[in-house]
């Protein structure tokens, strides 16, 4: 473990010596402080009406606007998510590709390290720079907190907020364990940051796939999409199943990783 850690420490800080990584956390602040002022504009408009007509005259999706935490908080998590399917590709690509192409690969290959050393390393060393990056969106809530506070106390419900932001932080590890194991098979950056949304993408769409089939696809198929997993994250609802299933696409995308290591390293 030892080995790995040191492995990861290497990749966050090759990371952050480059203008790439400055430039997805720019990326990320820019759309995430749109979106949470789009959002804050729209939750200011609806309350607006509300006071003006009553809520029982609005739509009845307009319940979501009573409180900052729906209101806001919950939606921009949804928001992080779709972003971070664009941004985490460009974050794992260069994992084992960027070492392929500059040759230095073979050489970590030909050393006493082990695949499984290597593997994690690489994948810790991701999951540091993903969690940096969706770390720059917890200032929204935060300063939602500290500006809408009140003698009857914060104006968000914390626990609700922190789960929704822990089911961003388990889609980002698992879009980077996807990636890993497609910068895995490429000596090509972009392609692994094709292909790792090319694979993401539908994934998240599942859901809207199942609707068009009958059962039981239809069950099945809306249970392995990313988006269905989340939906009720996000919302605060502490789901086992979610925990597991994300848990499962990690593990065996880590073991793929780990099986291409070797294989490249025996080839």
């Amino acid at each position: 473990m030892r080995t790995a850690l040191a492995i990861a420490r290497k990749e966050l800080a090759v990371a952050f010596t480059t203008p790439w990584a400055y430039a997805v956390l720019t990326a990320m602040a820019a759309l995430s402080s749109f979106f949470f002022v789009s959002l804050l504009e729209q939750f200011q408009q609806v309350q607006a009406l509300a006071r003006e007509h009553g809520w029982s005259r609005l739509p009845p999706d307009s319940i979501v606007y009573r409180n900052l935490t729906d209101g806001v908080v919950v939606q921009l998590w949804g928001v992080v998510l779709i972003i971070t399917l664009f941004v985490a590709p460009f974050l794992s690509m260069r994992l084992f590709a960027e070492e392929k192409r500059q040759k230095t690969f073979a050489l970590l290959l030909t050393t006493p390290v082990r695949p499984v050393d290597i593997v994690l390393g690489k994948y810790l060393g991701g999951l540091g720079l993903i969690f940096v990056t969706l770390g720059l969106t917890l200032v929204f809530p935060v300063l939602l907190s500290v500006v809408g506070s009140g003698p009857s106390g914060s104006a968000l419900e914390w626990p609700t907020v922190l789960l929704g932001y822990g089911a961003v932080l388990l889609w980002g590890a698992t879009c980077m364990a996807v990636g890993l194991f497609i910068s895995a098979l490429t000596e090509s950056q972009m392609l692994a940051a094709f292909l790792t949304f090319t694979v993401l993408l539908p994934w998240m769409l599942l859901r809207g796939v199942a609707q068009s089939t009958a059962e039981p696809l239809r069950s099945f198929l809306s249970y392995l999409s990313f988006d269905t997993q989340l939906q009720g994250m996000i919302q605060g609802v502490l789901e086992v199943q979610a925990l597991v299933f994300f848990a499962s696409v990690i593990l065996f995308s880590l073991l793929l990783t780990h099986r291409a290591v070797e294989a490249q390293r025996y080839a």
